[in-house]
């Protein structure tokens, strides 16, 4: 492909003139990437995430050797790791899954969050307040991030009904955990569970037929 430098157009075909005009065309079109890697961006990500990944297994080595060393009765080192390898994961997951949607996104790392705040909590002498607080909390904070994504996405709020669902399914969980005895706080956990579902009910009430339209086509109904 050739390109006039007077026109500025590209010539397809293996004239050397150009036909609007009639200068002689730059041979040099190659140099114009018309059609750009879209992967070399992520190639950089990855590269980075395996020096990050390189960089976090030798600084959590050195400090397990200091928790080691100097150890005072907690396993500190713990925690760090389990930090850097949350950093690790969600920017792993991001990159190579970068056809996943953002709705998938938000439950990975809403649960991968959940699990490193329990961890945490266990290595400093399991006093509960994880699944007591941090896990209804995260709860919260996502029925809050869909009700303003409903908010800015209102051509397309239809689509955030099977995510509503998703989310009364796992506010069920502290529910049963506190059932369990597992949690012994449980009114964050009610509290969690009753806005996921009343905040589906509206959508679902508030949106009428073209709510109903939606569950019928996901849920293949008639």
């Amino acid at each position: 492909m050739s390109k006039c430098k007077q026109c500025g157009v590209f010539v397809r075909d293996d004239t050397g003139i150009c036909p609007l005009c009639k200068c002689v065309l730059d041979t040099d079109g190659e140099a114009e990437n018309k059609y750009p890697d879209i992967w070399a961006k992520n190639h950089v990500m990855k590269l980075i995430i395996r020096i990050y990944l390189f960089v976090a297994i030798v600084t959590e080595s050195l400090l397990i050797a200091l928790n080691y060393i100097y150890f005072n009765g907690l396993y500190w080192s713990v925690i760090v790791g389990v930090v850097l390898a949350y950093i690790y994961l969600t920017l792993a997951y991001t990159v190579s899954y970068s056809r996943a949607g953002y709705r998938m996104k938000i439950i990975v790392g809403v649960a991968g969050g959940v699990l490193l705040l329990y961890v945490i909590d266990h290595v400093l002498g399991n006093n509960g307040w994880s699944i007591n607080y941090a896990f209804p909390a995260a709860l919260l904070a996502t029925d809050v991030a869909v009700l303003f994504l409903i908010i800015f996405n209102r051509r397309n709020w239809q689509s955030y009904l099977c995510f509503q669902i998703a989310m009364i399914l796992f506010s069920l969980i502290p529910v049963i955990l506190s059932a369990l005895g597992y949690i012994t706080v449980p009114y964050l956990a009610y509290i969690a569970l009753a806005v996921a579902v009343f905040l589906f009910l509206g959508t679902v009430i508030i949106g009428g037929r073209r709510a109903t339209t939606e569950l019928k086509r996901r849920f293949h109904l008639k």
